[in-house]
């Protein structure tokens, strides 16, 4: 008897992968690892005369090593905080209102449009109408003054918590729509049994929320906290345009890429690959924490019972 010669067409699936990985490759895998060999170079241009590169170790991240990158740090996670947090509350609560059945709700598909849509409008966009209607003579300050709510007109822009305030604003209205569909696709998976068999227990809504459906589209939510995380640390196009790259006031809105840019400007790749090294490194162990603390419990029990199951099947073999 001739054995019969399996067929595979995995072939196929490496072929369409390929183009794929040729981009990636030719258009972050060397750049990234050009911008890790930059950072151990002195390159920099002084006037018109380029200096470098000239190797110089670890002197670029012990430059940028100071109070400057602290402070643009905390700036960065203090504007991502602040437009995060409504954001994936406010999608939590849209997704589960969409996805519940016994709410009817009419129009449902037309809703989820008008949610997304902010989602299409370029930051840049966002950054000059805010500019326009929060400046000093701009219609927010006109209309209150006309209602009497106002005696003397705010300078939003002026002060830390103005500038912070609308940088969050735009932030949260540009993403809490994609946030909320990802969610609302997360929680429409769940299998409705759950929730019959959950009200027949006598579960209340707001109980089968926190024990059913949060447990159950916990990946998902750890997706969407990662890569906001990674997103609010390349926060960059909304406080560029909208304090015209200064930062103001008095650099409380400077963040890390607005800083990276300066030395691409300059321009000074040995600092800018430093820092850029720095953003890698603190991407990778912030998405490791996050990952570590929204992993499934149960996973990790229902391997460590299929290990103790195997070492106990290992000692009853030897006995025997």
């Amino acid at each position: 008897m001739k054995k019969k010669k399996s067929i595979t067409r995995a072939k196929w699936g490496y072929l369409f992968i390929l183009p794929f990985f040729l981009c990636y490759f030719i258009f972050s895998f060397i750049p990234l690892l050009d911008t890790i060999r930059y950072s151990f170079y002195e390159y920099y241009r002084s006037g018109l005369k380029i200096v470098g590169p000239n190797f110089v170790g670890l002197k670029n991240y012990a430059g940028i090593l100071g109070p400057d990158l602290f402070r643009y740090m905390g700036n960065t996670f203090i504007l991502w905080i602040l437009g995060f947090i409504p954001q994936i509350v406010i999608a939590l609560v849209l997704a589960a209102w969409f996805s519940d059945s016994r709410l009817k709700i009419h129009g449902e598909g037309f809703f989820k449009v008008v949610i997304y849509l902010p989602n299409l409008i370029m930051a840049s966009a966002f950054a000059m109408l805010f500019f326009t209607m929060f400046s000093t003579s701009g219609p927010i300050n006109n209309l209150l003054m006309d209602f009497g709510i106002i005696k003397k007109k705010i300078d939003f822009m002026g002060s830390v918590g103005g500038t912070r305030t609308l940088i969050c604003i735009m932030n949260f209205l540009m993403w809490f729509g994609n946030t909320s569909i990802m969610l609302m696709a997360a929680i429409m998976g769940i299998s409705p049994d759950l929730f019959e068999a959950a009200s027949i227990d006598g579960c209340n809504p707001l109980q089968a929320f926190f024990r059913i459906t949060l447990p159950m589209i916990r990946p998902i939510l750890s997706y969407t906290l990662i890569v906001s995380l990674i997103g609010g640390l390349q926060m960059f196009d909304v406080p560029q345009i909208f304090t015209n790259g200064q930062g103001n006031p008095d650099r409380t809105s400077y963040t890390l890429i607005m800083w990276l840019n300066n030395f691409l400007k300059a321009p000074d790749y040995g600092r800018a690959g430093a820092l850029s090294v720095y953003l890698f490194i603190v991407s990778g162990i912030l998405c490791f924490f996050v990952y570590q603390m929204m992993k499934d419990d149960d996973q990790d029990g229902s391997k460590k019972a299929a290990k103790k199951q195997k070492k106990l099947a290992k000692q009853l073999a030897k006995n025997a």
